[in-house]
């Protein structure tokens, strides 16, 4: 079986078709693995990565590499025992140092990458082509991280954010999960470090994840119109019911007097109702007061 169609099928199996677990046998010694999900640059620009293989970066890493990513699942360094640092140089941490690989060294900013929430769960599928024994390293490179320069160890903090040891190997690949860093935005790598306990390899490899930037977390609220809060607000004067339109509005008579204050009755002027009786009794005590002082005259006389 050509190289090619082998691990073709086998990413096939591990993905698609779990029942194709026995073809992997087939598959060449050189074949072990590398993340599927979140995508490594591997994967993204191998013959199976699909339109992810189309894209602008992945044509100029496979231009820069010489040859496709046809052996997706054999990135790996022997005899590095943890000292990643010294064997793997700068600049040459997604290609593991190997010259068949230097393509996914290439410093851009358009990479095929995922996208995650910084401090959210992120599960991984890291697609086993041979099972191994070993542990999962996961680094992520730190705030301020410029993709448009080679990635350095510098980029990446001393210790991983999460260790992996032996997780089960199920339907043609490890699936596990990690929580990520709180603290970043913007565009990042997943620096993934497979050291085997069963062979005396070691497995590197670059997924491009994305997290939301500043701006795109503070989601925008609706603006709302101004409303005065009468709770939080001094009371403003009470129109005077002359001014309001209300008060223009003629009304029965019988409403107006039942909800008039009491000052508006008691404050009535003397040309009000009571007046002709004040007149009146004025006039009959003028009269019997002169009646008076006539028939007192007359008897004198």
């Amino acid at each position: 079986m050509p190289r090619t169609t082998a691990h073709r099928t086998v990413l096939a199996a591990a993905l698609v078709a779990p029942l194709l677990l026995p073809l992997w046998a087939a598959a060449p010694a050189g074949a072990h693995g590398a993340p599927t999900d979140p995508v490594s640059r591997v994967v993204a620009c191998s013959p199976e990565g699909g339109d992810r293989a189309e894209s602008a970066a992945c044509r100029a890493a496979v231009a820069a590499n010489g040859a496709p990513f046809t052996a997706w699942d054999n990135l790996r360094v022997a005899d590095v025992a943890g000292r990643d640092r010294q064997r793997i140089p700068d600049g040459h941490l997604c290609g593991g140092g190997l010259p068949a690989y230097r393509g996914l060294d290439l410093a851009r900013t358009d990479w095929p990458a995922t996208r995650v929430e910084p401090g959210g769960a992120l599960p991984m599928t890291y697609v086993s082509t041979i099972p191994h024994t070993g542990t999962f390293r996961m680094y992520l490179t730190e705030p301020g991280y410029d993709p448009a320069k080679p990635l350095t160890w510098a980029d990446l903090p001393e210790e991983p954010f999460a260790e992996v040891t032996d997780p089960a190997l199920t339907d043609g690949a490890h699936r596990f999960r990690v929580t990520l860093p709180p603290d970043r935005t913007g565009r990042h790598v997943l620096y993934t470090v497979w050291e085997n306990s069963s062979t005396p390899d070691t497995y590197y490899s670059c997924s491009d994840v994305v997290f939301p930037k500043a701006a795109e977390k503070e989601k925008k609220k609706p603006v709302e119109p101004a409303r005065e809060s009468p709770a939080s607000s001094s009371p403003s004067p009470r129109p005077r019911t002359a001014s309001t339109p209300a008060a223009r509005t003629p009304t029965p008579r019988a409403a107006t007097t039942a909800t008039a204050p009491a000052s508006h009755t008691t404050a009535a002027a003397p040309s009000g109702p009571s007046a002709p009786l004040l007149a009146g009794g004025a006039a009959a005590v003028l009269v019997l007061t002169g009646g008076a002082a006539l028939a007192l005259r007359l008897r004198r006389r």
